[in-house]
């Protein structure tokens, strides 16, 4: 049975990934937060560097068995075995240091997409407006932006990776505080909000889309086409407790040298 699609995940599942995402405190991970109270939970971790979202993806597909796909592709792991005519699953990872959202606004924090190209290009095409008069009509560009990304996910029904469930696929959240060193994992369906339930405006260059406790989308149209969705945490099908990263041994800046001397034992140069 597949974790978080037949089933909750294990705690064991769920160690082994806290375990993997604690390794990139090595040196090898992609984030130095610079706040000094972030760098004093670091001290007393150990860590040199923390796990950024590319780390984050390989995590995920080492601790559940699954295929990271290094790419553009829109899903970043897929469950499922490849030489089966069975159905894969998608994971799309997304990771922001945006824990303090969930405690003040009770919403988690998924960077969707920044295709603002094809954004652009399929507005443009299906309804003439541009980046000058975009702001005259709201919903109806609410709705196109929801249209691409449903389907690209449509598209990835049929992949090199198989046969991907569009209904079974789900966004998974690892939300973190820099300050505190907490994180936080969530689940979520990949299926974005109906457009025409929500309420669109443009608040300065931005574009919005309110249910009714707040923001629930929003893009950033003319910087880098950032689409950002803030579901409730009432609508995640699954979450974690908060956790911590594992602290390393001591002396962490010879695990790199380690690791090395390691894989390749008959190649590694004595000092």
């Amino acid at each position: 049975m597949t974790p978080f699609v037949d089933r909750q995940p294990t705690f064991n599942e769920l160690e082994r990934l806290r375990l993997i995402l604690s390794t990139y405190q090595d040196g090898s991970g992609m984030l130095v937060p610079k706040s000094k109270r972030g760098r004093q939970w670091m001290e007393q971790n150990n860590a040199i560097t923390l796990p950024g979202w590319r780390d984050f993806e390989r995590s995920v597909a080492a601790a559940l068995g699954g295929i990271g796909t290094e790419s553009k592709f829109i899903y970043d792991v897929v469950l499922g075995d490849q030489h089966t005519d069975e159905e894969r699953i998608g994971i799309s990872c997304k990771m922001r240091s945006e824990l303090r959202k969930v405690t003040k606004q009770g919403r988690a924090s998924i960077e969707v997409a920044n295709a603002s190209g094809e954004f652009w290009d399929t507005i443009k095409r299906q309804t003439r407006l541009n980046e000058d008069n975009y702001m005259s009509a709201p919903a109806l560009i609410g709705a196109v932006l929801l249209t691409v990304v449903e389907g690209w996910h449509k598209a990835a029904t049929s992949s090199v990776y198989g046969r991907i469930s569009q209904e079974k696929s789900f966004y998974l959240n690892l939300l973190w505080d820099s300050q505190s060193g907490e994180y936080l994992l969530l689940q979520f369906p990949i299926h974005l909000p109906d457009a025409a339930a929500l309420k669109w405006s443009v608040a300065g260059r931005r574009l919005i889309g309110c249910d009714d406790k707040g923001v629930l989308l929003e893009w950033y149209g003319h910087s880098g086409g950032q689409l950002k969705y803030y579901p409730h945490i009432s609508q995640a099908l699954w979450m974690s407790n908060t956790f911590r990263l594992e602290p390393l041994p001591a002396n962490p800046s010879h695990l790199l040298t380690d690791k090395a001397a390691a894989y390749f034992p008959g190649k590694w140069p004595s000092m």
